[in-house]
């Protein structure tokens, strides 16, 4: 009897601790959003992720070196402004916005990384979302959702734009316009 109670104690201390770890991993994201609407600009939170997509047609010739390992970490895309979307092949503003940062990507094709983060979904339909938009830069993914919550992401899609030194310059949750994508970039761009 004596060791199913301490059992049970165990066990609930195991969940509370569980629970405090969960508050707190979650309140660094939203310190980073935080942090990014004030107009600070913070390090883009580290991960090394596989690459479910190495399509690098956009992007600048010296950044492709760093798919060779089938992992990519954003240091690796240090010297060009980045511009990060999160999405899924399930979502339907996912779709919306697929062919505008495709096109975008096509612009500013050897000036900037694009890079698209896979979460909350199965390879093949990621493989197959990225086929039918014919995306010409590389997406990562997620598995774990560690980069997920990280970077404070209440859904998808949602877009970061880093600078050349890997500082946050600007994020936006939801679909993105034209307009917001080319004023992101802009501003990843010219952030010194």
């Amino acid at each position: 009897m004596f060791g199913v109670r301490v059992g049970a104690v165990a066990l609930v201390a195991g969940l509370l601790a569980l629970l405090i770890w969960r508050v707190i991993d979650q309140g660094r994201g939203a310190h980073l959003v935080s942090l990014i609407r004030e107009g600070k600009k913070p390090p883009a939170p580290r991960f090394t992720l596989p690459v479910l997509w190495d399509r690098s047609d956009t992007w600048p010739e010296d950044s492709r070196q760093a798919l060779q390992d089938g992992r990519l970490s954003p240091r690796e895309l240090r010297g060009h402004p980045v511009v990060v979307n999160f999405w899924a092949s399930w979502c339907i503003p996912c779709k919306k916005e697929a062919p505008l940062l495709a096109a975008s990507a096509r612009t500013h094709r050897g000036q900037v990384v694009f890079l698209a983060i896979d979460v909350q979904d199965f390879k093949s339909d990621a493989r197959r979302f990225l086929r039918q938009f014919d995306t010409p830069y590389v997406s990562v993914r997620d598995g774990s959702g560690s980069t997920y919550n990280d970077y404070g992401l209440t859904g998808v899609p949602e877009t970061y734009w880093i600078d050349a030194r890997g500082r946050i310059v600007a994020h936006y949750a939801g679909e993105i316009t034209a307009a917001q994508l080319e004023e992101g970039i802009r501003e990843a761009e010219r952030s010194k």
